[in-house]
This record gives C-alpha cells, sequence and structure tokens, in this order.
C-alpha cells in the first residue's frame, strides 16, 4: 500500500492550494478527486457563472449605448454561444490546475475518497478500489445544492448546477430562493430578457447585507431589470409539468417556463466514513474545526464548504487550504483568517468586509459610518454607472475601521482596499489623508472617510457628520 505525508480529498479551491502548499513544503502528497479538478467553484459555481455574467452585462450595456452617445443598431445574442465560451474557460483554467498539480508532483487519484481508518483512505474508482496511506489528510469535499424533498421532480425544475448547462434560457424564471446566488442569476436571466420572478419566504433578500445596501440591489433589480421580487411569504402549492411551473405566494399565484431552486447548499460528507477517523459530523452534516483548520482528530484537517460555520467562499476555503497545509507539514499551529471579503456578482455588484453596521452595533461599542455616494464621484459619472455607494463602519472611539461596504460599479474589486485597511488596522484619518488618484472609483473611499469626519468637499453640509 502506497503511503503518502498528506491526502487531500477533493481537488477544489480548498483541495487542490492545500495539495499544491504541502508539496511546497516538501510532503509527498496525493489528491482524491471524484469528478473534475477545480471543484465546484470552477466547474459549476463561480467561474461559469461569472463567465456567464460577463456576456450577460456586456450585452445589456450595448443596448443601452445610446445614453453614451453610441449607436449599435439592433442588438441580439446566441446563448449556445456564451455557453460555449463557457465551457472553454473551465476547460483551460481546469488543464492549469491539473498542470500544476503534477509539476508539484502530487498524485492524482479519481475516485470517492472514504476513510477505512485514521490513515487508511480507499479510493473507488472506474477500475475498482485501491487503498492508499496518510499520516495526514485534509477534507475538502466542498459542498452542492440542496433540493428539498416538497419540490417536484421535473425538467422544469433546476439546481445552480443543472441551470448552469442550459444552451438556451427560458422566455420566463421562477427562481425560488433571494439569497446571493438566486439574486446572481436573477439579475444575468433579467440582462438577457428573461421575465424573472424571485421568492424568498423571508423578510427581504440577502439578509446577510446591511439593509441600505439591500434597498439599493432591490431597488435596481425590480427597477432597472423588471424583476419581481416577492419576499415575506413561502412558495406553495407547487406544480410543475415539462413546459411550467406554477404556484402561490400569499394570494398571488406566480408561473413561469422553468424554475430555478437556490435555497441553499449542503455539505458533501455521504459516503466519506469519517467516523472511522474518529471525526464527527454535527447535526447537519457539517465538520467542526479549531483554529488551525484541525478536526477532533489531531490528523485530520477540514477546510472550505464542508466546515461548520464558514464562509461558503472559495476564497476563504483557499486561505483554510493553505493553513491546514502547512499545519499538517510543519507541525506549527498558524490560525486561519478571519477576515474574508465577499463579492456577489449582481447589477450592480456588491463587496463586503469585516463587520456590518448591523453586526459592529452589536458589540455595544459606539459607531461612525460614512458613506459617499458613486452619483458624486467623477469617475462614475464620467463612466455613465452612478447607481450605489460605499460605506465605511468605524469605532467612534478609537476610529479604527471595523467593516465596509460597496454596491455599484466594479464593487467586487474595490472591496480588496477596504478588506487590506481593515486587516492592517487603519484608523478613518488614515485612509482619508491617503491620496487616491483622481478620477478612480477608488477615491470613494477617501471621500467616504471624509463624510465620516464631517469634512467632505464633495457633498453637501447638510449631509455632514453622519
Amino acid at each position: 500500500m502506497e503511503t503518502f505525508n498528506v491526502v487531500v480529498i477533493g481537488s477544489g479551491p480548498g483541495g487542490y492550494p492545500a495539495a499544491i502548499r504541502a508539496a511546497q513544503l516538501g510532503a509527498s502528497v496525493a489528491i482524491i478527486e471524484k469528478e473534475q479538478a477545480g471543484g465546484t467553484c470552477l466547474n459549476c459555481g463561480c467561474i461559469p457563472t461569472k463567465t456567464l455574467i460577463a456576456s450577460g452585462d456586456l450585452f445589456h450595456r450595448i443596448s443601452k449605448s445610446e445614453e453614451l452617445g453610441i449607436t449599435v443598431g439592433s442588438v441580439a445574442y446566441e446563448y449556445k454561444k456564451f455557453a460555449a465560451r463557457k465551457d472553454e474557460v473551465i476547460k483551460k483554467l481546469r488543464g492549469g490546475i491539473e498542470g500544476l498539480l503534477k509539476a508539484n508532483g502530487v498524485t492524482l487519484f479519481r475516485g470517492t475518497g472514504s476513510f477505512v481508518s485514521r490513515n487508511r483512505i480507499a479510493i473507488t474508482g472506474a477500475d475498482g478500489t485501491v487503498e492508499i496511506g496518510a499520516e495526514k489528510t485534509i477534507i475538502a469535499t466542498g459542498s452542492d445544492s440542496v433540493m428539498p424533498g416538497f419540490i417536484p421532480k421535473s425538467k422544469s425544475i433546476l439546481d445552480s448546477r443543472a441551470f448552469l448547462e442550459l444552451k438556451k434560457l427560458p422566455n420566463s424564471l421562477l427562481i425560488l430562493g433571494g439569497g446571493v446566488i438566486g439574486c446572481e442569476f436573477a439579475c444575468l436571466a433579467a440582462q438577457l430578457g428573461v421575465k424573472v420572478t424571485v421568492v424568498e419566504m423571508l423578510d427581504d433578500i440577502m439578509p446577510m447585507l446591511d439593509k441600505d445596501v439591500r434597498r439599493q440591489v432591490r431597488k435596481s433589480m425590480e427597477k432597472e431589470l423588471g424583476i419581481e421580487v416577492l419576499t415575506g411569504a413561502p412558495l406553495e402549492n407547487i406544480t410543475a409539468t415539462t413546459r411550467a411551473v406554477k404556484g402561490k405566494v400569499a394570494d398571488k399565484s406566480v408561473q413561469a417556463d422553468m424554475m430555478l431552486v437556490s435555497i441553499g447548499r449542503r455539505p458533501v460528507t455521504d459516503g466519506l466514513a469519517v467516523e472511522n477517523a474518529g471525526v464527527k459530523l454535527n447535526e447537519r452534516g457539517f465538520i467542526s474545526i479549531k483554529d488551525d483548520c484541525s478536526t477532533s482528530m489531531a490528523t485530520v484537517y477540514a477546510v472550505g464548504d464542508v466546515v461548520a460555520g464558514t464562509t461558503q467562499l472559495a476564497h476563504a476555503a483557499t486561505a483554510q487550504g493553505t493553513i491546514a497545509a502547512e499545519n499538517a507539514v510543519q507541525k506549527n499551529s498558524k490560525k486561519a483568517e478571519v477576515l474574508v471579503p465577499a463579492c456577489i456578482f449582481t447589477a450592480p455588484e456588491i463587496g463586503v468586509v469585516g463587520l456590518s453596521e448591523t453586526e459592529a452595533k452589536e458589540t455595544g461599542r459606539e459607531i461612525a459610518v460614512g458613506k459617499f455616494a458613486f452619483a458624486a464621484l467623477g469617475k462614475a459619472m464620467a463612466m455613465g454607472e452612478t447607481i450605489g455607494f460605499v460605506k465605511w463602519i468605524a469605532d467612534a472611539e478609537t476610529d479604527q475601521l471595523l467593516g465596509a461596504q460597496a454596491i455599484g460599479p466594479h464593487a467586487t474589486e474595490l472591496i480588496a482596499e477596504a478588506g487590506v485597511a481593515i486587516r492592517a488596522e487603519l484608523t478613518v484619518t488614515e485612509i482619508g489623508s491617503t491620496v487616491h488618484s483622481h478620477p478612480t472609483l477608488s477615491e470613494a473611499w477617501m471621500e467616504a472617510a471624509h463624510v465620516l469626519h464631517g469634512n467632505c468637499v464633495h457633498t453637501p453640509p447638510s449631509r455632514r457628520g453622519r
């Protein structure tokens, strides 16, 4: 039986970086993958979604180009070409990951991994089952979509993975779930002319965001894209045929050609037999870890979506994977990063990092907030993209930055500066006194700092001291 210093189960954004980092540190490493290298993020999540969104956003902007003085005549798209480009992007990136694993001497096993014991793992693939030894193991099996039992089985009802395989969009789309995934798909489809209805049984969409950010994105979805957003009641009496899906939300009847179910994700632990390694799952099937990413069994680590309480984001998994590998090989106890930015590719985009305004207030300290609207920013006006704002949340007593949120053009890129500032424990004064290039969107962070201190020259006096 071949034995490795480190065996990684799952080659997604948590798994393959863990394998490569362990190999860089001199360990003999194996990685087990039952499907395709890159995991959910690359093959049926982040990358395909954002590739399609890029095409949809460009089509939408071209269709409105007359606002910038450009006449293009009739504008059309072929969704099957969007899908073909998406598949090509995935193929290239997948090949890149496999090449990196090979270049770093990582042995790739194709099949499903299952613990025989703490130090033995069975791999079941197309050619049967083999066993390998593992001194240390990193579980990075990720998550998949939840499809609850009350949803009828129909070709007209899809999860996000199946939706990404479509070669043609429906004329109308019902989306069950107003979270990040549901809202991103809603914006994509609406930008391409699909009649979209979003149903969220909570009082509002994307409840993890501050109220002002939710209000802005919902307004844009409804007013700019024509999306119908129904909140505060569940979707009931669901029926489906091969051509339509129907249901009721409170007293309102809803119908569409197709329904996308996006009401959450569950950890992939079925068949993993973690109990044979002495690792326990919680009541929802997740694995609990310590600050160093180790589980209740010291030689077994877990990273990414399979971890209890973790942020289900690819870059969070990558950060954890790197730390887990270093701890497994070097036998130290580095802590995983806790400051993790989140990016939401709706229209407009959203970026958040650190404490939200609501969370900051719940700590009991006095909070100061500074917001600056893109409508008052020269670069945003020049681009013709003035919807949204950036917002700093700070400790009023110490002036230290605690959190930031951005909604508007390139918000998913802009949030990186805020993340660096918060991690470096900078103050509002330091950000406000840092010269930002003009005209750029990033100036908004400097301006928001000035707003917080009441000395912004680019907002009316009545708005000072917010």
